[in-house]
């Protein structure tokens, strides 16, 4: 004779503590991992099994009130048990409750296969709800940390805890980083800017501010690998169609990520004055604006022109100080400058060569005579001040 309802419901709730005491034996029998737990979190997981089978007994009284039972189910654990079991896991916890019920349940009155079974589905689904909800605030959340760590790596802020800020991202990168900066597309494709970077062996930070996208790259050294990797700009290369159009610039390279808002700033600086050279290349190293910068007012492009081009020729040779000072302002001319330096044109051309060697800027091109002649520009400024400073 078939059992009504009620007395279904209350021989359910009279073997729930059986069920729960074979549930958690079978855990111990048929899961690695929960045998490995310590004993805290083995706890915490019988609680899920136990509230698992308790839903289960107020799911059958009425279906309806409980169209998602994985809130009450995993309630009763300590939210860490979510971060340290996976959805896999918990599947699996899962297929083990509902095989001791349905092995003890069934087998007493058939007529409740079907309940096992569309509660089986009803759990599972909500299960996979409760890590998609986790994995979308993880998302969110790291969102917000990852646009901080960039405001940080700006403005130079807050380096002390940069690097755990950086840790907590899960950054894989480790030693030299570049900035690289340019106008941020409609909409900016992260997921695929960061897969291409990983093709490359490199590790993203990306920001966005206003129109302009930021993004932090640093290089996944790999000791077994047999090919070199890629240089900076070549990664910068390769990321350039997840940019919108206009220039794109790439800071100089740091030793670390705590010293990448030297980078940022040399980039942004050159982002600042590209403009003013119609053929830049697309990206373009900040390095080669220097003299752009320098007319800006940036202290640091004006002290490396002084310090890569001025003092190396001032300390190495007058001659050749003043050799590359009169061939420029003779515009480039060698016979001009060879009279008003009374010697041999091959003279000036030996010296020009000479120069060349040691700053590594050739003053025959044109570009290069520009960078050259604002580094000159600057190097007399700076001694005529130390001379009336002393």
């Amino acid at each position: 004779m078939a059992r009504t309802k009620q007395a279904t419901l209350d021989w359910l709730k009279s073997i729930s503590g059986e069920l729960a005491t074979t549930t958690l034996k079978r855990l111990d029998d048929l899961l690695p991992w929960y045998r490995q737990m310590p004993a805290s979190r083995r706890s915490s997981v019988g609680l899920v099994a136990q509230a698992g089978i308790s839903s289960f007994v107020s799911w059958y009284k009425d279906p309806k009130s409980q169209p998602w039972v994985a809130a009450d189910v995993f309630g009763v654990a300590p939210r860490e048990l979510l971060r340290s079991i996976s959805l896999q896991e918990t599947l699996q916890l899962i297929r083990v409750v509902v095989q001791v019920v349905e092995d003890r349940v069934v087998q007493e009155d058939e007529s409740l296969r079907e309940a096992v079974l569309l509660y089986s589905r009803e759990i599972a689904f909500s299960a996979a709800d409760v890590y998609a909800r986790a994995a979308e605030a993880r998302g969110l959340w790291d969102a917000r940390l990852e646009a901080l760590v960039v405001d940080s790596i700006l403005s130079g802020e807050n380096e002390e805890e940069l690097a755990s800020r950086i840790a907590a991202l899960g950054w894989r990168a480790g030693g030299s980083v570049v900035a690289l900066i340019g106008v941020a597309s409609e909409p900016v494709d992260q997921d695929s800017l960061r897969r291409i970077a990983r093709k490359n062996s490199a590790d993203v930070l990306i920001g966005i501010h206003g129109n302009r996208l930021i993004v932090v790259i640093g290089r996944i050294e790999n000791p077994e690998s047999e090919t070199e990797s890629p240089s900076f700009m070549k990664i910068a290369e390769g990321l350039d169609r997840y940019f919108g159009a206009g220039p794109m610039v790439l800071g100089p390279e740091v030793p670390s990520v705590a010293e990448a808002n030297r980078s940022a700033k040399a980039a942004l600086a050159g982002f600042a004055v590209v403009k003013t050279w119609p053929k830049a290349p697309r990206p373009i190293s900040a390095e080669d604006l220097l003299a752009e910068r320098s007319l800006a007012g940036d202290m640091l492009a004006k002290q490396t022109l002084v310090e890569r081009i001025y003092r190396p020729l001032s300390a190495n040779s007058p001659e050749l100080l003043e050799t590359l000072s009169t061939y420029l302002d003779t515009g480039r001319s060698l016979e001009a400058t060879a009279r008003e330096l009374f010697v041999h044109p091959n003279t000036v051309r030996y010296r020009l060569k000479r120069i060349s060697e040691i700053i590594g800027w050739d003053a025959t091109g044109s570009r290069e005579a520009f960078v050259l002649q604002v580094a000159m520009v600057l190097g007399s400024m700076t001694e005529t001040e130390t001379r009336k400073r002393k």
